[in-house]
């Protein structure tokens, strides 16, 4: 009797909508508590050089304004600056990797770029600068947009331009490597506002999300070929998982009047059919074949949740996945875990909502 009243009331704190006046988020809180540092720095304690990635800034950054927390979110702003773009993003594309080095000292283990932090952090700007009215969040919002198109787009002969993973390492002679997951189809409409090449690129992103995944099974890389246009990776072949299950997430949490969404949600149902037969979310799947592999942690079933609710026939899908998250929360300290929990159960939850053309809309601005 016990075990099903503390049950009943995880669940509760799993699904319930948000009233009006509450805005209190424990789970950020805890995110904070145990991944965010006082300076603003995000820290993945699975690695033993304790590294922060220009991904978890990113990521921190727009749950921090999801939650209307300022101080946080200026702290891991100026420290992703200082750290990650030698002061400015506007001029410098934040490197990707920062922590402990080889020679035992602190700092950027790695300079590539990486796109799609690059993107939400550019995205978090600008809605910043527009829900709290700041012009300085919006303009460096906008010339971080300007730095990327110039160093991380490229026009895919045969397709048009695209965004690339990096500013370096993904391009061939004949052939371009990139990653469905690094581009969410809302931050693509809402950059799109700021001119080409963002209207461009939001209009091919739902081809290149499609055609990748001919079983409607995202994977986590792609090739494109001018020749045989999407192709499997040669270097990570078909396989689906910690980078694929992004793709279904921001599917799920496109506005109902969103462009492509019927197509989109339609073409990547057999997730949805794969989660219900099985359970719980695969955790690997082959995008060529469509055999799934193994189960995934509990935060699969998070970052699915908006999935479910968008393809659903009825509830009892998702709440199965609310079910399990309330058992088996995911571990304080797991990184990435904690990010597809917050994303997922909390746009679960109604903390957060992307209109059609992209925009944000918090529950504390718009519940």
């Amino acid at each position: 009797m016990l075990r099903a009243v503390l049950l009943a009331l995880a669940l509760q704190v799993v699904a319930l909508p948000l009233q009006a006046a509450d805005h209190d988020w424990p789970a950020w809180a805890r995110f904070k508590d145990n991944l965010i540092d006082d300076s603003g720095r995000v820290i993945d304690p699975s690695d033993p050089r304790r590294i922060t990635t220009s991904e978890g800034q990113s990521y921190a950054l727009f749950f921090a304004l999801v939650a209307d927390d300022r101080d946080t979110f200026q702290r891991i702003l100026d420290w992703t600056q200082e750290h990650l773009a030698k002061g400015d993003m506007g001029t410098t594309l934040p490197a990707w990797l920062w922590g402990r080095r080889d020679d035992d000292r602190w700092g950027v283990i790695d300079a590539n770029s990486a796109a799609d932090s690059d993107l939400w952090l550019a995205y978090t700007l600008l809605e910043a600068g527009r829900l709290w009215q700041r012009r300085d969040y919006r303009v460096l919002g906008q010339r971080l947009a300007g730095r990327i198109a110039q160093q991380e787009v490229v026009d895919l002969p045969g397709f048009g331009k695209m965004l690339l993973p990096g500013r370096l390492g993904f391009t061939g002679d004949t052939l371009w490597r990139l990653n469905p997951s690094y581009m969410p189809p809302q931050l693509m409409a809402r950059l799109s506002d700021l001119g080409e090449p963002w209207p461009g690129i939001a209009r091919r992103v739902p081809t290149l999300l499609i055609d990748s995944a001919p079983r409607g099974l995202a994977p986590d890389w792609a090739a494109w070929r001018p020749d045989q246009g999407w192709r499997p990776d040669p270097r990570h072949g078909s396989a689906g998982d910690y980078d694929a299950i992004r793709v279904y997430l921001w599917l799920g949490m496109l506005a109902d009047d969103a462009p492509h969404r019927e197509a989109l949600l339609t073409h990547f149902l057999p997730m949805r059919d794969l989660t219900i037969e099985r359970g719980v979310p695969p955790e690997r799947i082959d995008a060529q074949s469509g055999e799934p592999r193994g189960d995934a942690n509990v935060s699969f079933s998070a970052a699915l949740l908006p999935f479910l609710v968008a393809t659903a026939g009825d509830d009892s899908a998702a709440m199965r996945q609310r079910q399990r998250i309330a058992r088996n929360p995911v571990d304080a300290e797991a990184y990435y875990g904690q990010v597809l929990t917050l994303f997922g159960v909390g746009w679960d939850q109604g903390r957060y909502r992307f209109a059609a053309d992209g925009t944000l809309h918090p529950a504390w601005d718009a519940p």
